[in-house]
């Protein structure tokens, strides 16, 4: 499997619009993995899982949305592996993560819009100001932030 670069981010996926654009422009994919464990799938696809269905999708145009029934808490390394394969970056909002999840997720850098810029801090270095087109750039190094 290749390396998925991973960025911790507290906003909203419109705003990264320009990164995502970027990533699309280098040849690369992005994912967006959000982490609510409070939350429930609303509809007829979440309320089959609930009802006892091992998956359940909706299909509309150009999108495909996907509920699966899991057995115990996320798995950082399992998430990535099976919904996002193919992806350079995936931009993660923790939310309220589960224990073992959030202990993944203190070492990810955080990523944070600075006007047209945006500001990548590794966890124990410097923070870096980058262009959406240089950070999609880094994401061909094996280590982009350090």
């Amino acid at each position: 499997m290749k390396r998925v670069h991973l960025l911790r981010y507290e906003g909203q996926p419109a705003a990264l619009e320009a990164l995502f654009a970027a990533v699309r422009a280098e040849g690369l994919r992005a994912g967006w993995l959000q982490v609510d464990p409070e939350r429930r799938e609303e509809g007829p696809v979440g309320d089959a899982v609930e009802a006892g269905a091992f998956r359940a999708a909706a299909v509309a145009p150009g999108r495909v949305a996907s509920v699966k029934r899991v057995a115990g808490p996320p798995v950082l390394r399992d998430l990535l592996r099976e919904h996002f394969l193919g992806c350079a970056l995936v931009v993660v909002r923790p939310g309220q993560a589960e224990d073992g999840l959030q202990a993944d997720l203190a070492e990810v850098p955080i990523l944070e819009p600075v006007g047209e810029s945006l500001r990548v801090r590794p966890r124990g270095q410097a923070a870096l100001d980058l262009s959406p087109a240089q950070v999609a750039a880094r994401l061909h190094r094996p280590h982009p932030w350090g």
